[in-house]
């Protein structure tokens, strides 16, 4: 029971001393053999078939003739979102501190009619390209010749 060794006898001829692989198994369990890289890529291309539809008959080179898809005239389509792959500002805080930093100028500052639109288009969107967008255009806008530099 503790022996480690294993000797075989047959037909008066003796070999050995044979050595366990690994450790004992214990009860109700069993090794599985080990798969080598023919049998990787037999259950790859086994998969494939089943994923193409393929009879084992055209894996085994057998000709095939196969029968012309049925396909519907209209395809499905399913509309693309285009706003949820947008980056959004994660707050109307970060919104506002970008808002500054593209004005150069901090937002108390401006006048009260200026942060009450600022507040207006976030409350609307936080889509970041929307959001500086209409912010840069409402203050190219409401500049007069008094604001510029003599």
């Amino acid at each position: 029971m503790f022996d480690s060794e294993l000797y075989v006898e047959y037909e008066g001829t003796r070999t050995g001393p044979y050595y366990p692989v690994s450790g004992p198994i214990p009860l109700n369990r069993y090794r599985t053999f080990k798969r080598g890289a023919v049998g990787e890529r037999t259950d790859r291309i086994r998969s494939l078939a089943n994923q193409l539809k393929l009879t084992i008959a055209a894996l085994a080179g057998e000709e095939i003739r196969l029968a012309p898809l049925n396909l519907s005239s209209e395809l499905p389509k399913q509309p693309f979102d285009t706003e949820a792959h947008e980056y959004h500002f994660a707050s109307i805080i970060a919104a506002k501190l970008a808002i500054a930093a593209d004005l150069a100028l901090p937002l108390a500052k401006l006048a009260a009619s200026d942060r009450a639109f600022i507040d207006q288009v976030l409350s609307e969107t936080l889509i970041r390209h929307i959001v500086l967008a209409r912010i840069r255009e409402y203050f190219r806008n409401k500049k007069s010749g008094e604001d510029h530099a003599r």
